[in-house]
């Protein structure tokens, strides 16, 4: 656990000597996402019988806690295994891989809360009427450590910044905008819709605008992402052995 621990202070130290720089570069999408689709495209546009800029926020919330859970690990896990080539000391010292695993995971998963609570704020101040509960924030969190989660098992496998570049452009990239976050999936043909409800970043924005929905619909996207994490987050781990 000392090591979960020791990770967690270590990211600790890193975010509060770039306070500012983290936070300032955490807003700068949501404000321009919440310009463009708040004040530009959702005058007058309702969707699923709300107004859009309702319907885009949990979107915008569920695309940027992904982007800055991932970005984070990412730049964590690819600096000290390409370059520092630290990642590999770790994996050898007599540690607990698990717990070495967790410690990145959480620390990017908490990024992403920060950055989740920083839209919040400035939903608020774009007067948007978001619902924020216990399930709200239940779904934020998982969203973050699957995210975190499956940018660390990649970063296990990948052997260069390109080959992780890649990857964003052909996993994130069109998660970001075909997964329910700027609009509703009932438009998109069957064959297509199916496959976007397989992925998590899905059930995020479903999860994120169902907290007043029927219970059936509240228990599977967490459930969901739950299995989601567990099953990248052992993947991960049994990478990790094997290269000891």
């Amino acid at each position: 656990m000392s090591t979960f621990t020791s990770i967690l202070w270590q990211e600790y130290i890193l975010f509060k000597r770039k306070f500012w720089t983290i936070t300032l570069a955490s807003m700068v999408s949501p404000i321009l996402y919440l310009i463009a689709f708040g004040w530009g495209l959702g005058g007058g546009v309702t969707v699923e019988g709300k107004a859009y800029i309702n319907f885009v926020i949990p979107g915008i919330i569920a695309l940027t806690t992904m982007t800055s859970s991932y970005n984070n690990t990412a730049n964590s896990v690819n600096i000290s295994r390409i370059f520092y080539k630290t990642f590999e000391t770790f994996m050898i010292a007599p540690i607990s891989i698990a717990y070495y695993a967790l410690g990145k995971i959480v620390a990017g998963a908490l990024m992403g809360m920060y950055s989740a609570l920083l839209i919040i704020v400035l939903s608020i101040i774009f007067k948007a009427g978001i619902t924020i509960n216990l399930y709200f924030i239940l779904i934020i969190i998982l969203n973050c450590l699957v995210f975190a989660a499956i940018v660390f098992t990649v970063g296990v496998f990948i052997n260069s910044h390109s080959d992780m570049s890649k990857f964003s452009s052909f996993v994130i990239t069109p998660m970001s905008f075909l997964c329910g976050t700027f609009f509703s999936l009932d438009k998109m043909p069957l064959t297509i819709k199916n496959i976007i409800w397989l992925l998590p970043l899905t059930h995020t924005s479903l999860g994120l605008r169902s907290s007043n929905d029927n219970l059936t619909n509240m228990i599977i996207h967490p459930i969901i992402l739950i299995l989601y994490f567990i099953f990248i987050f052992l993947i991960g781990i049994r990478k990790c052995k094997r290269a000891e």
